[in-house]
């Protein structure tokens, strides 16, 4: 059992510090954010992820998770600090590090007896060595530490689960003492097997961009195919299921739709295609992903206007907001774009999502918000559905459809069967069928 010190509370940060607080660790998640650690304290968790605010509440009940403004005595107290600080991208496409580097200066600051500094942040490949440098310079006393790269692989919806069934763990050290306590830190992982990929600092880096690059890769990859299917009469469904069963390629995003947002994606493509030219080389692969993407959505917005003949001084109802099922999060999600371009044509827009309207309403301005599906849909021109919600799959359709001024459907995440809307009698378009 160590005592842990999580230097921010964010989404990567919280999770991180509630689960190592499930192994039995001592945590202490830190954050300047007063607001923010307030409502942890009362095992509020600030954003939606299913089964985290259970984690955090019984793991405060047991004294073994703690909330706290003051980063200087967290630090002292731990043998371990993680940075989890945000490392958003900067006006250039590259990651703004100056979090991170608070984090380092504050650590040398309080170096008080050997620690690990964990950088569990998405950070560009020689941010560890950054960090250790700053380290380095700014202490006076003289206590030694090592810096280790731990790499986060969590998808927003299921972010516990893959903290505590993970496909692997990725460890970069320079000696096997830090080594060994991030393998003591993860024992209850070790014990079930889980592959642990020890390597070098800057190559775990590496592995964090590479791997969110290749994932993004998929998703525009699928969405160019299921453009060209719509213009040649094919499915793309029916081409990712045969693709999928191909072993080496998977099933895994390949579900053409709008296109990919979210806090990692986005930032982390475009923070690998700068590293890459500042050392000399071009992605080309990575940047036609990320040029893909952006078109995908205003791809959408025109097959919205095609299939409504034109938007101008029509209604349309948006169903779904959060770039992606089971998470509230709204960061570079296509709907904003499309919410805001549709109304640039002339269109009056209301809007749905389980979860994400109070957020949504400091962000997506002159829409009109409504209380549920069936309030948003009662006599629009046409309805648009943007997120998966499992609940969107489950509809009492005929009602809908009663409620509708016209019978028009837009399905930009191909969560019904073609077939079966048109038999209900609505007018169905969907992405590359």
């Amino acid at each position: 059992m160590y005592n842990i010190c999580v230097a921010g509370s964010g989404y990567v940060g919280l999770v991180t510090g509630a689960c190592l607080a499930d192994f039995g660790n001592r945590v202490r998640c830190v954050d300047v954010d007063e607001r923010k650690i307030a409502s942890l304290k009362k095992s509020k968790v600030p954003f939606y992820e299913p089964g985290l605010q259970e984690i955090v509440k019984r793991n405060e009940e047991r004294g073994r998770l703690t909330f706290s403004t003051n980063v200087v005595e967290g630090i002292e107290e731990s043998a371990v600090v993680f940075c989890a600080v945000g490392t958003p991208m900067s006006k250039d496409g590259e990651a703004d590090l100056s979090y991170v580097e608070m984090v380092a200066k504050t650590v040398a600051e309080h170096l008080n007896d050997y620690k690990v500094v964990v950088m569990k942040s998405t950070v560009p490949a020689g941010t560890c060595n950054l960090v250790e440098g700053i380290i380095k310079e700014t202490s006076k006393s003289g206590k030694p530490f090592d810096v280790v790269s731990n790499p986060e692989f969590l998808r927003e919806g299921s972010a516990v689960e893959d903290f505590m069934q993970p496909d692997r763990i990725v460890l970069g050290a320079s000696n096997e003492r830090a080594l060994k306590v991030m393998k003591e830190i993860y024992r209850p992982l070790v014990l079930q097997d889980v592959p642990v990929v020890e390597t070098d600092v800057r190559t775990s880096e590496m592995i964090k961009y590479a791997s969110n690059a290749f994932l993004a890769t998929k998703i525009s990859f699928i969405n160019e195919i299921a453009n060209l299917c719509e213009r040649l009469g094919a499915d793309v469904s029916m081409v990712a299921r045969a693709m999928g069963l191909d072993h080496r390629i998977g099933p895994k995003f390949l579900r053409a739709g709008a296109g990919y947002g979210g806090s990692c994606f986005p930032k982390d493509t475009q923070a690998l295609v700068k590293t890459a030219k500042k050392a000399g080389y071009d992605l080309r692969v990575v940047e036609s992903v990320i040029a893909v993407n952006r078109d995908q959505r205003y791809l959408m917005v025109e097959k919205i206007d095609k299939a409504m003949d034109g938007v101008k001084d029509k209604t349309v109802a948006m169903l779904g907001l959060s770039f992606k099922p089971d998470t509230d999060d709204l960061r570079d999600a296509p709907s904003l774009d499309m919410a805001r371009e549709l109304i640039e044509r002339g269109a009056r827009v209301r809007v749905f999502d389980p979860v994400s309207m109070e957020l949504a309403k400091d962000i997506l301005k002159d829409v009109e918000y409504s209380k549920d599906v069936f309030d948003a849909v009662k006599d629009v021109d046409a309805a648009i559905f943007i997120t998966e919600w499992n609940e969107f799959r489950d509809l009492d359709l005929d009602q809908v459809k009663t409620l509708m001024k016209f019978p028009v459907i837009i399905d930009c995440r191909n969560i019904y069967e073609p077939s079966r809307m048109r038999d209900l009698g609505f007018t169905y378009h969907s992405v590359g069928r």
